[in-house]
This record gives C-alpha cells, sequence and structure tokens, in this order.
C-alpha cells in the first residue's frame, strides 16, 4: 500500500480533478479523457504494491472516484479501463517464458491458466526477475513494473494526441467533389476531418448554428477560413435543405454498446431529417468515445441540461409561468438513424 506522503500527494491529485469535473470546469471527451490519463500516470507511478491485485484495486479506486464525479463524461470510464487492459496486458507479457514472448496472445495465457509468480521481463540488456509479494523487498516488484506501464501510459497518450489526424487521414475516401455535406456544431474531429477532404476535393459545407450554443457559428468560421466553400444557417432550416445534401457528417460525445450515440443538441434533428431523405449519416469519433455503456434515458441524452434561459429568457412574462423549458446539452441518436462510423 502507499506510504502517507505519497497516498496524500495522489489525493491532492485526484481530488483537484474531481473538483474540476464536478464544477463543469473540465467538459468534453478528449479534454476529460487526457486529463484522466495524466491523473492516472502519476497515480501508477508513486503507488507503492507488491502485486498486480493491488495496482488494479488502486487504479479502480481513482477511476470510481472520477467517474462518480461526472458520469455524464463517458471518456473518463473509458480511459480507465483502457488503462486497466494495458495493465493486465503488459503483466501478462512479462509473465511469459522468454521463448514465447514475442508471440504472445491473451488466449494463450488463458489456456495457461493462472500466472506464474515469478518469470522475467526481458531487456536489450539483461532480463529481471519480476516477483511478487517479496517479503525481503517488497517494492522489487513495482519498481520492476512501473517503467513498462510508464511506456504503456504514454501509448494510449500518443493516440489521443493523434486521434485527429488519424482519422482524418482517409477523409478524402469519403468525400466527393461537389459534394453539399451538412453538419452542426462544433466539433474538432469534425472540423479537421472536413479540411483534411479539401486538400483533393472541392465541396460545399451547411453548417448549422446549433442554437442556443452556437457552436455552429465558430465551425463555420474555421471552415471558412480554411477556404471551403461553407454556408451558415439557422436549426429549423435543416429539413428544408436536406433534399440538396449529399452527406451529414456528425460528431459524438459518446458511442454506445448499441450502436446509438449521445452527440451535440440537434444531431437528432439532422438524423432524423436524413432518414426522411435517405441521405447517409456518417459519424466521426475517437475509440475512445465508445464506451460499454447503454443508454437508459432516451428522452435527452445523459440526462446532461444547460441554463434554461438560453432558452427563453425568464424576463418573459406569463409565458415562463406556463411552460417546463428544458436546454439538454446533448440528443440521443439511435443506432438505425446512423450509417458509418469513422474512427482511429
Amino acid at each position: 500500500m502507499a506510504s502517507d506522503p505519497q497516498s496524500a500527494a495522489n489525493q491532492r491529485i485526484v481530488e483537484d480533478l474531481v473538483s474540476r469535473l464536478r464544477r463543469r470546469q473540465l467538459v468534453g471527451s478528449r479534454a476529460t479523457a487526457l486529463e484522466t490519463l495524466l491523473v492516472l500516470r502519476q497515480v501508477v507511478s508513486k503507488a507503492r504494491f507488491s502485486n498486480i491485485d493491488q495496482l488494479v484495486n488502486i487504479i479502480r479506486s481513482v477511476g470510481r472516484r472520477l467517474v462518480d464525479a461526472q458520469p455524464k463524461e463517458h471518456s473518463v470510464g473509458n480511459t480507465v479501463r483502457k488503462v486497466l487492459h494495458h495493465i493486465r496486458e503488459e503483466y501478462h507479457t512479462a509473465n511469459e517464458q522468454p521463448a514465447a514472448e514475442s508471440s504472445f496472445s491473451i488466449a494463450k495465457f488463458v489456456l495457461q491458466g493462472q500466472p506464474r509468480k515469478q518469470a522475467t521481463i526481458p531487456s536489450s540488456e539483461s532480463r529481471v526477475l519480476l516477483k511478487e509479494n517479496d517479503p525481503d523487498d517488497p517494492d522489487s516488484f513495482a519498481r520492476v513494473l512501473k517503467p513498462v506501464l510508464m511506456e504503456a501510459i504514454q501509448d494510449v497518450f500518443d493516440e489521443l494526441e493523434t486521434v485527429y489526424d488519424n482519422i482524418s487521414k482517409n477523409a478524402k475516401d469519403h468525400i466527393h467533389s461537389d459534394e453539399i455535406i451538412l453538419t452542426l456544431g462544433m466539433s474538432k474531429t469534425v472540423d479537421s476531418f472536413l479540411k483534411a477532404a479539401a486538400h483533393y476535393r472541392n465541396y460545399t459545407v451547411i453548417v448549422a448554428e446549433t442554437a442556443p450554443s452556437y457552436g455552429g457559428r465558430e465551425m463555420a468560421k474555421s471552415l471558412s477560413s480554411a477556404g471551403i466553400s461553407t454556408f451558415l444557417v439557422p436549426d429549423s432550416s435543416i429539413y428544408a435543405l436536406m433534399s440538396r445534401v449529399n452527406k451529414v457528417i456528425l460528431g459524438a460525445h459518446a458511442i454506445l454498446a448499441n450502436g446509438g450515440m449521445f452527440a451535440t443538441s440537434g444531431s437528432l434533428l439532422a438524423a432524423t431529417a436524413a432518414r426522411s431523405y435517405s441521405t447517409p449519416v456518417v459519424v466521426c469519433a475517437g475509440q475512445f468515445k465508445l464506451t460499454p455503456l447503454w443508454n437508459l434515458y432516451h428522452e435527452y441524452g445523459a440526462l446532461d441540461f444547460g441554463d434554461p434561459s438560453a432558452v427563453l429568457c425568464f424576463d418573459e412574462g406569463d409565458l415562463v409561468d406556463k411552460v417546463d423549458v428544458v436546454n439538454p446539452y446533448y440528443d440521443y441518436v439511435r443506432p438505425e438513424l446512423l450509417d458509418v462510423f469513422i474512427t482511429n
């Protein structure tokens, strides 16, 4: 278990992120995933453990605190699960016979039964003994395993850092010359995707402004500055324009286990209109947004609401007293309304 100073340092790091998540000072799938990774890297680097179960319990405990702080940011839980997967994978690899290290697979590990409690990690110069619960040197297990775990966590960092480029590199295969594309809101993934395609194709983008956040205005400005023919339209025009649209491209907040997704409010309107005209709906999202969770709400995605005064001001007189005003951040878009997912 961790010593008191190290435990206190880890606790401060975790509680700082918990506070920012609760107050919505940190929002967005990629931003929360990166911050979660930073915290987990700090926790692993400072933690003391003498076997793999202790390390897994430490990571799980931190993960539960972060997920409970903001259950609506699904990428937090996804990131914790991914780090746990890498930890188990590196541990299993370390416990393989040297002859089998190059061809290790999880399936073979399962067939072999429980891992041995003593094995070797190969390095370019020598092999280091990996021993759990060593009474003579309780820290030896962590000392040998930590460098490998740091590399594994860095791999996850690298994946997040390059997610936009990896999704965008095949954009030219999905967007063709003279097409009219409809999108809405501000999604950096979609923004990068459209700009990458613009190097090879001339096409037009219609951007719905996505009231009341008006993220579409930022998107339209960004695409226009990149030389892409861009039109900004009010949300009420989506259905009327859909007959001219060749493809709808959307971003996602989270992709659920049933193939549906949580996406910026207005996405359900666009996807439903697209279905009426048999227009394909393409979703661009990194793998870190894929979650094993299911939508239990259906009416409002994630039950996550913004300030209702952005929709209807409190000084609207008698009308405010006669209606319930909601301002959901996300729509739940059913899987049958989505055609293609493009990921890294």
